[in-house]
């Protein structure tokens, strides 16, 4: 058998593989989608479809697309999203082959010791691709196209419900929505025996911390005091029944989650996308919010959690073994679609967009009572949407799912309460603290640099290679060109 060089093997095959026109997996289409408007009428709404979703709101009335231009791009989206992840399906598929080739080939007798090793590392590299192909196919790419068909139900539907609000404004039937009474807040009751969730949550966080897998917390005392001091300064204007007890999570990952009775989580990587105050108090409200409601108590059982902390340990354990599943999870964790926030909003917390809207209009109601724009938490959840892309924000909308109709319901919300004199947007103390969060990204890079570029059982192997795209990019670019870079 002769040397194989695994770098140049993987470039020639990631370049065959990605640019030719394959074969869909699953059902998935095998051709580009076969149904659009007309150009003049694609390229100007393809162009709106990358606004976002504040931008919209505001120019969708004075668009004229018709209902028949609206539904053709409809069914190109769906058509494109279908063809987009069959490719990545295709590419996880053959990398697969390659690594059961590899893995026949190690059963002859006749294979050196340096052949052997040479289909170690190979093994481990197809294994390493294939995972992120699927974490492109399976997360990335759906929600990129939920984004847009968001963005297309906006465009189409936003003009008829701003009528429908600016009439309930106007004859006072907005006062008789639910939780209407925000003059009342710290006074009513959204959900009764909030402080029976308490334990639940204290043995929940005591099992993930005794698993080993909650991510470091930050020890940076400026930016731990600047959480705790927002939090404890949005919390009595709440209807929070339970002590408040925040905790800031050295991850990249831009997620924040809840735990029942008080529990709130949040990300490095989310605080780091916050550009101003008022986005990140919106986001701790709306955090806040889940425990208000008491979404988490009807999922969250000790059979629940004993069964996610059982199956974190399981990828705990091949990942420091190096099993199959370890590289795989490795990758994907190095993405950031499989982090500890989304396994936890997603599987113990059984997040949905009933309990997401009624977190969204609570959320936006403490941080109105606090004194700070409202409409904060949406301005963060469109720009992660519109501008952080789609790869860094997938883990935060697989858990926050970018329904439609959240947006509008938000965006009713905020046109329903009171007119704020001068709202709080920003603040001294948060522009020190993102300086203070510069030295721990940079020491975090750092050590991510220090740690093994791949986790296996064969050592001694090439850099593995990374399926990248920019992030910022039209996800059309993800199927029509995508790059390849060495870590």
């Amino acid at each position: 058998m002769a040397k194989f060089d695994v770098r140049s093997g993987i470039c020639l095959l990631c370049s065959e593989l990605l640019l030719l026109n394959m074969v869909g997996c699953g059902g998935h289409r095998m051709t580009l989608p076969e149904v659009r408007p007309v150009a003049a009428v694609f390229e100007p709404l393809q162009d709106d479809l990358r606004k976002s979703y504040a931008t919209l709101f505001e120019v969708a009335p004075t668009l004229e697309y018709s209902d028949s231009q609206i539904e053709k791009m409809r069914q190109y989206l769906e058509q494109a999203q279908d063809y987009c992840v069959g490719r990545f399906e295709s590419v996880a598929g053959e990398y697969q082959r390659r690594v059961d080739d590899d893995q026949a080939a190690l059963k002859k007798s006749s294979v050196t010791e340096e052949q052997r090793h040479t289909l170690h590392c190979r093994i481990q590299e197809n294994r390493a691709l294939k995972s992120q192909a699927d974490v492109i196919s399976q997360q990335a790419i759906p929600v990129a196209y939920d984004n847009r068909k968001a963005k297309l139900d906006l465009i189409q539907k936003w003009p008829a419900e701003l009528t429908s609000i600016r009439q309930s404004i106007a004859d006072g039937s907005y006062k008789h929505r639910r939780w209407a009474d925000v003059q009342d807040i710290g006074f009513r009751e959204v959900q009764a025996n909030q402080k029976d969730d308490i334990k639940i949550g204290q043995e929940a966080v005591k099992d993930l911390k005794q698993s080993g897998l909650m991510p470091k917390e930050m020890d940076n005392q400026v930016v731990v005091e600047y959480i705790n001091s927002l939090a404890k300064k949005l919390a009595p204007n709440s209807d929070l029944q339970v002590p408040l007890v925040v905790t800031v999570l050295d991850s990249k990952e831009i997620n924040a989650f809840a735990l029942p009775g008080g529990y709130l989580f949040l990300e490095r990587g989310l605080i780091e996308a916050a550009d101003d105050e008022a986005e990140l108090a919106g986001v701790l409200t709306h955090e806040m919010s889940h425990v208000v409601a008491r979404h988490g108590h009807r999922l969250m059982t000790k059979g629940a959690i004993a069964s996610i902390i059982y199956q974190m340990a399981q990828i705990a354990a091949v990942v420091l073994t190096g099993g199959v599943a370890g590289i795989g999870t490795y990758y994907a964790l190095q993405y950031g679609f499989y982090g500890l926030g989304l396994t936890l909003n997603l599987t113990l917390l059984g997040v949905n967009r009933d309990f997401e809207m009624e977190a969204d209009q609570l959320g936006m109601q403490y941080a109105w009572k606090a004194g700070y724009d409202p409409s904060g938490y949406v301005r963060f959840f469109d720009k992660i949407a519109t501008k952080e892309g789609y790869v860094n924000g997938a883990s935060w909308f697989r858990s926050h799912p970018p329904f439609y109709q959240r947006m509008v319901e938000a965006e009713r919300e905020e046109m329903y309460l009171p007119k704020q004199a001068s709202p709080m947007v920003n603040s001294a103390d948060f522009m020190a603290m993102k300086e203070a969060l510069k030295t721990v990204v940079a020491n975090a890079d750092r050590e991510s640099r220090k740690k093994p570029s791949l986790i296996g059982p064969e050592q001694g192997c090439p850099a593995p290679t990374k399926l990248v795209y920019e992030a910022d990019q039209p996800i059309e670019t993800i199927c029509s060109a995508p790059l390849q870079a060495s870590r």
